[in-house]
């Protein structure tokens, strides 16, 4: 039995735990993969919940009955729409689904597939513009449908009337393609591809040709036989297989055409014909029934391709009269309009006409009441509210003074202007009162200003003239002034045919482009010149990525002269999504515009091309400086292309000429400047063009001597943005004279110790991978002493990066010359006449004669 005090110690004993020793095992924690778990995070916060919970939208779980009804919606939702899309094309109240028809072979005759598809409904009513538009109002499909033939030789017209149109129909031969095709099929996919309908044209006369070729070698090589009844029984044998043998060729070529047809196009190939009028009610149920490609640039602004044009003459200029329907969004007549190769315009009014081409779905007495209504005026411009044609800023040379100069500071200009010494080339010896008769020519006067330029230019090298950089005449006694004047050789005939400083020219630029792309902006230092002097107007960067650079720095006067966005992409959202008032799309109306010159309009009528005019969204006249990302064409560019040549763009429903600068695709604050564009490469274009929002296709093509155009680049409209950084580098290289581990003795870098001490601060690499800096200069020659991060190989080559902003040059030109004929023609009389010549003179040696191409207008 314990005592009453036992019982009390011992039970104090048990209350206390025990304390573990310094030995005992300690256990690992509960792995939370670096995070805490959810039970602690309850435990921490005791019931407290954060400001962000409380301020989240709660989100709310559906059930699954909910979803399923929610996906139910947006299908439905979704399908409504594409019926809304497909409903806008073609019916009574929309404008009619508008094909153009492109053959890819001049020998094709499209009037005759027009021809066809008019006649394979006789209930369809058929009616032509004047431009030479063929409408079909097809009550069987309920749907109407309009067929535009572009002229086949005009690659410009081809890509004007693709801009508008919903459906592309291709009439393909039956043998290859050309050059011409290849360029017309590029262009237009480079452009934008409407939803297009693949036609094949001769088939059945391809294959009755080749039976006939086949026969015919058949029958030449059984005339050798002396047997006249074997002859007959094996043509009797052979005439039944002929038949096979024609349906043979025949599905081989429309195999052969299908697998071209896919490599070029995509998705599946579809291939009709038209030997029977059921074909050709196939293509029409096909061209409205098919699924629509957008063209987002042709889309979100209004479109209208001219069914009729009328010109009001008022001077020099007139108003120009367009009768057509308008698709895509609503036109409104205070904006402004653009005419490819015109430019921009305004309008004064627009008029509402009725529709010379309906629907009769009933009866022909509907035309009737149609066309009993007349013409009358839907909206005439405000001048208060009208987008007026200016394009750029008024400069103000003025703007960045702070004060005005006093009188007593403009006395003291003028005085230091006048007492100015003027230093004079004279001959050595003469004394001051002589040299004070001696006049300046203008001619000498020139040569000054010439070699002042050549001087502030730092894009290239100075050249060695009589005066040194430093202003001191360089003497020489021996050198004395000529003036002689040579005549050219006579007789020399085959060097007057030939440009020979043209082609000194092309050398030298070939050889300039090879230099680039094998040794990458290295330029030697001058000689001549101080480095510093030389690269006055260059920056050394410790990383090409992370230094700053201010944008708006040493801008260029063509700067003050353009257009800049706060926000380009606000801005281009709000543009986008901004209800467009005015007339709506599927009217028939007459748009009225002023002040068009007349020699636009006589040349289009005697180029018998389409006319499309595009309506602009706001500030889309405005000059400004655009980017865009093209890519090398296989098929016009084979050789450089030297930053600042003159190319031709096609961005959106714009063309104009222009020469841009050339920089690497890349992110990044900064951008390298390429000096040429190397065939099989990507950059970007920057250049002075007319604000366009994207999405926009782009194709550059450049122009030869004899007008004829090339297919060189493709690509998108990337930005509108005057502060993209595009930095031109040059590269100074020297070579290591004697190296010690990782101290090393350059030269050749520089030619005199100020250089080395100007130049001391940027950071130095070797094309090994090396890095350093200079520590000292050596002697008065340009040699220095630099300190590597590493050992120093003999055969390796010390560089230094210097870096400078450059600015596109103003040289937007508007206008562009449409190029040659894609084909050669020539009449059947000429054939004639040069055939009976030939006749006349059989004595005289053969010669290869050019291909005869059947030329068919487009005009219906």
């Amino acid at each position: 039995m314990y005592t009453l005090q036992q019982f009390k110690n011992r039970k104090m004993a048990l209350s206390h735990p025990h304390r573990p020793s310094a030995l005992k095992q300690q256990n690992k924690k509960h792995q939370t993969l670096g995070h805490r778990s959810k039970g602690s995070v309850a435990k921490s916060n005791k019931g407290r919940i954060s400001v962000k919970t409380l301020s989240k939208k709660a989100k709310k779980e559906l059930s699954r009955e909910q979803r399923k009804h929610r996906s139910k919606q947006i299908r439905a939702f979704k399908k409504e729409a594409a019926i809304l899309r497909k409903r806008g094309l073609g019916t009574a109240n929309n404008p009619p689904f508008l094909a153009t028809v492109v053959p890819l072979c001049p020998n094709i005759n499209p009037r005759k597939v027009l021809k066809t598809l008019a006649a394979c409904d006789k209930a369809a009513t058929i009616t032509t513009s004047s431009q030479g538009i063929m409408h079909i109002s097809c009550p069987r499909f309920r749907q109407r449908f309009s067929f535009v033939v572009p002229p086949v030789n005009d690659l410009y017209a081809v890509l004007d009337s693709v801009k508008v149109s919903d459906t592309l129909m291709l009439l393909w031969p039956a043998e290859e393609l050309g050059e011409a095709a290849d360029l017309l099929l590029s262009s237009v996919l480079a452009q934008g591809l409407p939803a297009p309908v693949h036609i094949v044209a001769g088939l059945e006369d391809m294959s009755q040709k080749a039976v006939l070729e086949s026969a015919l070698a058949q029958d030449q090589d059984m005339m050798v036989t002396e047997d006249l009844e074997q002859e007959l029984s094996t043509r009797l044998v052979l005439e039944e297989p002929s038949i096979h043998k024609k349906h043979h060729k025949k599905h081989q070529s429309r195999q052969n055409l299908i697998k071209d047809i896919e490599l070029r196009f995509p998705g599946p190939a579809k291939l009709y014909s038209l030997e029977r009028d059921q074909d050709a009610l196939m293509i029409l149920r096909q061209i409205g029934a098919q699924k629509q490609r957008p063209l987002y640039f042709r889309d979100s602004r209004p479109h209208i391709l001219a069914e009729n044009v009328e010109f009001i003459e008022e001077g020099s200029s007139g108003t120009l009269k367009i009768h057509g329907y308008i698709r895509g969004k609503s036109l409104s007549v205070n904006g402004l309009v653009h005419i490819p190769g015109w430019g921009e315009y305004q309008m004064s009014r627009i008029d509402s006409s009725p529709d010379p081409h309906p629907l009769l779905l009933h009866s022909r007495d509907s035309e009737a009441n149609v066309m009993d209504g007349g013409t009358f005026m839907l909206a005439e411009s405000d001048p208060a509210l009208q987008e007026t044609l200016t394009s750029t800023n008024e400069v103000d040379p003025m703007e960045g003074e702070q004060t005005w100069p006093t009188e007593e500071e403009l006395a003291e200009a003028e005085q230091s202007i006048s007492s100015k010494p003027r230093t004079k080339r004279v001959p050595k010896g003469t004394s001051d009162y002589q040299a004070a008769w001696i006049l300046e020519s203008e001619e000498e006067e020139e040569e000054d200003d010439d070699d002042e330029s050549r001087s502030n230019m730092d894009d290239g090298f100075a050249p060695v003239d009589n005066v040194s950089q430093d202003g001191y005449e360089c003497e020489d006694d021996n050198e004395e002034e000529y003036e002689m004047t040579v005549t050219d050789a006579e007789g020399v005939n085959y060097d007057d045919k030939i440009d020979y400083g043209a082609e000194i020219d092309a050398l030298q630029k070939l050889k300039n482009a090879r230099e680039d792309a094998m040794f990458p902006d290295e330029v030697d230092t001058p000689m001549d010149m101080p480095a510093s002097i030389r690269f006055q107007k260059f920056r050394g960067l410790q990383s090409f990525r992370t230094s700053p650079w201010d944008p708006n720095e040493n801008l260029p006067v063509d700067y003050s002269r353009i257009f800049q966005f706060e926000n380009f992409r606000h801005t281009k959202k709000r543009v986008m999504n901004e209800e467009k008032q005015g007339a709506l799309p599927g009217w028939y109306v007459v748009v009225h515009i002023a002040d068009v010159p007349r020699h636009l309009y006589d040349n289009h009528v005697s180029s018998h091309s389409p006319l499309a005019v595009f309506g602009l969204l706001i500030h889309e006249q405005k000059m400004s400086v655009i980017n865009v990302v093209i890519k090398s064409h296989s098929l016009g560019h084979l050789r450089p292309i030297k930053s600042k040549e003159r190319l031709i763009f096609h961005i959106g429903y714009r063309r104009f000429a222009n020469a841009p600068i050339f920089s690497e695709h890349s992110t990044g604050n900064k951008h390298k400047l390429f000096r040429y564009f190397q065939p099989g490469s990507t950059v970007v274009a920057t250049m002075f063009a007319p604000i366009t929002f994207p999405p926009a296709s782009v194709m550059v093509f450049r122009e030869r001597p004899d007008g004829a155009q090339d297919l060189v680049a493709t690509g998108s409209l990337l930005s509108v943005d005057p502060k993209r950084i595009v930095t031109k580098r040059v590269v100074l290289s020297g070579h290591p004279f004697k190296i010690n581990r990782k101290t090393a003795v350059v030269r050749y870098m520089f030619f005199n110790r100020d250089d080395v001490l100007w130049f001391k601060p940027v950071e130095l690499r070797t094309k090994w991978g090396r890095r350093g800096h200079i520590k000292e200069p050596l002697g008065t020659h340009g040699h220095m002493k630099c300190q590597f991060d590493g050992q120093l190989k003999s055969q390796d080559t010390v560089l230094l990066n210097l870096y400078k902003r450059v600015f596109p040059k103003w040289t937007f030109d508007p206008y562009v010359a449409r190029p040659p004929p894609l084909y050669t023609f020539r009449s059947s009389h000429d054939m004639e006449e040069r055939t009976s010549g030939e006749e006349n003179t059989g004595e005289q040696p053969c010669q290869k004669k050019a291909k005869t191409v059947k030329f068919h207008s487009a005009r219906l």
